[in-house]
């Protein structure tokens, strides 16, 4: 039982970062900044403030507050609605992003996708009792490296070999998720859209009582 639920959340957990990668790849190239690599804004905000230019820096100061915002806003549906009422919310908010086409300011279809990046984080945070990471990898790729230590030296085990999933689902969504802005541009952000409903309803038919496990309590 264990193993099939282990199983069934790291298919989940891929999928997500897949849908991660995915969006972060078509907003980069979309809108010229990060949609949930944070890092990366705050170190492109501090450069701006270095150049001078205080509205692209308070832009991405922007970014990071909706992320944060994104990220409780999921935490408290994640509480009551579990994993399917999280991706109910990014699918709603992509979905917004996607149809406001040139009707939304540059900034606001940013600021949505970041929104939604942030939420999604809260759909899986634990899996059989380890913390993983969906959109942020380097913490992933941390834990990877530490247990990969730990292991060497003989003091661990071999579950820290599960970081690696979210590392593989950002990457492969994020070609894929550049490939099709190449192709169709804007309109490409309707694909992560349609991922996330479909994921959705894979969630949906997961047993509630493995599905409670993904979140903090």
């Amino acid at each position: 039982m264990r193993r099939q639920r282990t199983g069934t959340a790291l298919l989940v957990v891929a999928l997500i970062a897949f849908l991660a990668g995915m969006t972060d790849a078509i907003g980069l190239l979309t809108v010229g900044d990060f949609v949930s690599f944070m890092s990366g804004n705050t170190t492109r905000a501090a450069t701006a403030v270095a150049d001078g230019n205080l509205l692209r820096s308070l832009v991405l100061i922007g970014s990071l507050a909706v992320f944060v915002v994104g990220n409780a806003l999921g935490t408290i549906v994640s509480s009551r609605l579990r994993a399917g009422g999280v991706l109910f919310c990014v699918t709603a908010t992509l979905a917004l992003a996607a149809a406001g086409g040139d009707h939304l300011t540059n900034e606001l279809r940013f600021y949505l996708i970041v929104l939604a990046m942030g939420i999604v984080n809260a759909s899986v945070e634990h899996i059989e009792g380890m913390p993983i990471g969906l959109t942020y990898v380097t913490g992933a790729l941390s834990r990877f490296g530490r247990g990969l230590g730990r292991w060497i030296i003989g003091t661990g085990n071999m579950q820290w070999t599960i970081q690696i999933v979210p590392w593989l689902g950002m990457l492969s969504g994020a070609i894929v998720g550049a490939m099709l802005e190449y192709r169709f541009g804007q309109l490409a952000l309707w694909a992560p859209t349609v991922l996330s409903g479909l994921l959705l309803m894979l969630v949906l038919i997961i047993p509630k009582r493995w599905s409670q496990r993904y979140a903090q309590r």
